[in-house]
């Protein structure tokens, strides 16, 4: 009777942004529930997806039980967590091509901002339809929202679900490995019982590392605007009135 009111008690308690409680509370389908719902549907964008996948990679090394508490399986999570990633980044894309813009066509609430799609459509026109699909994974909200703006505007589901496997992949099994790799260094730095102060620090940091695709792609794309010269408007006018004759 103590064991079930002490379950029941723990599941009331649960924080779903709470990467650590996350995965003592579900382990292993946990990370695939969370993996499908970020990428497929709207609600999911608020759960911490890179900061589980990363703690579900410490989860599954050696050292899982002294970091977190709990140890986890490390091939269900390479298998399971890009396939989950796929499948809800592909339903996100086949709903906002069925819906369209129908689908964003509400007010400004706590947990949805019509910015969130314009981010998504930035990035979107920015980098193109393939690289787009892929850098999204690893920016927070952008991953949520830009599958269903790529079937908005029209991107075709093949080439979409060719882009989506390879971000998937990328995203879910490279943060998952980077969590197993780092787990044994991470357990050696932290201070005996001064865990849970250093480790989402630690958590923050490898993240930051993993959207590092995104800095240099925004970084080419100021240098290359800084390198392309300025057409004066009157040359521009002149250019544009000979076309004309």
């Amino acid at each position: 009777m103590e064991e079930k009111t002490r379950a029941i008690s723990e599941l009331l308690a649960f924080n779903p942004l709470d990467a650590k409680g996350l995965l003592n509370t579900f382990g292993v389908i946990g990370v695939w529930i969370i993996m499908f719902v970020e990428t497929g549907l709207l609600v999911g964008f608020f759960f911490p997806g890179d900061s589980l996948l990363f703690l579900a990679g410490v989860g599954a090394s050696s050292v899982a039980e002294e970091l977190l508490g709990t140890r986890l399986s490390l091939t269900p999570l390479l298998i399971g967590a890009p396939l989950c990633a796929i499948a809800g980044a592909q339903l996100g894309h086949f709903l906002g091509a069925r819906y369209g813009r129908r689908m964003f066509d509400r007010p400004n609430s706590r947990l949805f901002k019509k910015e969130y799609v314009e981010k998504a459509e930035h990035y979107f026109l920015k980098f193109g339809p393939a690289k787009a699909v892929v850098l999204a994974r690893f920016i927070p909200i952008v991953r949520t929202f830009l599958n269903p703006v790529a079937g908005m505007i029209g991107m075709p589901a093949r080439q979409f679900f060719l882009w989506n496997v390879v971000g998937g992949i990328l995203w879910t099994d490279g943060i998952l490995l980077v969590g197993w790799g780092l787990a044994k260094q991470i357990n050696d730095a932290i201070p005996d019982g001064q865990i849970d102060k250093y480790l989402l620090p630690a958590v923050l940091l490898i993240v930051l590392i993993s959207a590092l695709p995104i800095f240099i792609e925004i970084f080419r794309g100021w240098r290359e605007r800084r390198r392309t010269p300025a057409v004066p408007v009157e040359e521009g006018r002149a250019g544009a009135h000979r076309a004309a004759e």
